[in-house]
């Protein structure tokens, strides 16, 4: 039997082609800040960073393994709690570790976690895995509220990042010297992921995913290959929960409960859960609509969802898998085919559902608005929401965008098809091959 723990060890070479994305993407994340450079946009792009690497992890169950977890998030909860911990006996007892380091400490916990429920959970990775993994969360959710020494209860374990050992003269007072300490981890962690992706291990774990009764048969244990890779996600999730713990300083239940780890998978989904970058997408994706779009509305969560549902139903490659669609269109240089008709479908699609949702904004607001308060507010416009003329306008504005996208879908459909066929050949007849067409010119 192939030895797979040693196959792991084993990481493929680095080329200046496979280089060069990393490089440009780590360049931009540097001078990002320099381009939001309000507070409020830093802590957005914090807990952005984390939430990729905590997608990332769970991508490695889900995309490369096939595991479906539905309590993930303990071991970023664990990892979390941990250096909360640390991060408070550097202050009580004055210990020489540097800030920078503790992300590490919360992944070798969360290791330690997945090196224990591993070793009874990897030994399938259909419903028994998932509902498996769903009991750990409730048990670890339930010990948060028991466990008082550890987890502080309903309070959860507050901590000061900024009591620690500076780092080079870098006390972590502001949110930018926190956020290219996020950076860091960031980047390191998905490098590492993504090298761990290429190893015989990582292959492997695809090819248990697709199809493990020939791996068996191949001579490799599909348990072991499981539990390598639950063991990884494991240790990369714990790193995120250390991040999440110097990002925040303070945790609580919440943090390790079912309401994360139904998030990060429904990150990883919307995402595209068979592209290593398809996570970072979601994760840019959906923090931006819980930050940004939760500022404006209180029905944030419905829009998510509806968006979820429409992924699931009809791009289930998620968003990734939308932009791979396009690749052989871009390799037979015909993408400008799609400019026009994407136009005349895509654009009445989006008033079609920002209609919809002025209609959602205004029944929510008539059914909440506190006794008289009859003006609203929304796509910058102030109105009754009490007037029949508001309602009439949404539900016109729906109609007529999806009759218009529904109408031009066809034409959408075909230019699709035209965009990824190849031209024929220069003298090539209908319904004729070239090498048909060469056999007969030399055959004559």
């Amino acid at each position: 039997m192939s030895d797979i723990s040693q196959s792991a060890m084993k990481l493929p070479g680095i080329t200046a082609a496979n280089a060069a994305p990393w490089l440009i993407a780590t360049l931009f994340l540097l001078v990002l800040p320099f381009i939001f450079s309000a507070n409020s946009a830093i802590t957005i792009m914090n807990q952005m960073a984390i939430t990729i690497i905590f997608a990332l992890a769970y991508n490695m169950l889900l995309g490369q393994g096939g595991m479906l977890s539905f309590g993930h998030a303990v071991y970023l909860g664990a990892g979390g709690f941990m250096c909360m911990h640390i991060m408070n006996y550097v202050e009580d007892y004055s210990l020489p570790l540097p800030l920078p380091l503790l992300p590490l400490f919360g992944g070798i916990f969360g290791l330690g976690l997945a090196t224990i429920v591993g070793a009874f959970s990897t030994r399938s990775a259909g419903t028994v895995f998932a509902m498996i993994s769903l009991g750990i969360g409730e048990l670890l959710a339930a010990c948060s509220i028991i466990i008082v020494a550890f987890f502080g209860g309903e309070e959860g374990i507050p901590g000061d990042r900024t009591y620690g050992l500076p780092f080079f003269g870098v006390e972590f007072l502001q949110q930018i010297e926190v956020y290219y300490l996020i950076i860091f981890w960031l980047v390191l962690s998905a490098l590492l992921m993504f090298l761990f992706s290429r190893t015989p291990a990582g292959r492997m774990a695809n090819a248990v995913r697709d199809n493990p009764e020939r791996a068996e048969f191949l001579g490799y244990s599909a348990r072991r290959v499981r539990y390598i890779s639950f063991c990884a996600s494991g240790f990369f999730a714990g790193i995120a929960g250390g991040l999440l713990a110097i990002n925040l300083e303070i945790l609580t239940g919440e943090d390790l409960g079912l309401l994360l780890s139904g998030e990060i998978l429904l990150i990883t989904f919307l995402g595209g859960v068979g592209f290593f970058f398809g996570p970072i997408i979601g994760a840019i994706v959906f923090t931006l609509l819980k930050t940004v779009l939760g500022l404006e509305t209180e029905l944030w969560q419905l829009y998510v969802g509806a968006l979820f549902v429409a992924t699931v139903m009809y791009f289930p490659g998620g968003f990734a898998g939308v932009l791979m669609m396009h690749a052989p269109s871009a390799k037979l240089g015909k993408l400008k085919l799609l400019v026009v008709p994407y136009i005349k479908t895509l654009v009445p699609a989006f008033f079609a559902v920002m209609g919809a949702a002025g209609f959602f904004e205004i029944m929510f607001h008539m059914r909440h608005a506190a006794v008289g308060e009859e003006e609203m507010t929304i796509f910058w416009t102030t109105f009754n929401s009490h007037s029949v003329l508001p309602t009439a306008v949404t539900i016109g504005v729906t109609v007529v965008g999806f009759w218009l996208a529904k109408r031009s879908a066809p034409d959408m459909a075909a230019a699709w098809h035209a965009s990824i066929t190849p031209n024929k050949p220069a003298g090539a007849s209908a319904g004729e091959r070239p090498a048909d067409s060469q056999a007969q010119g030399g055959g004559s």
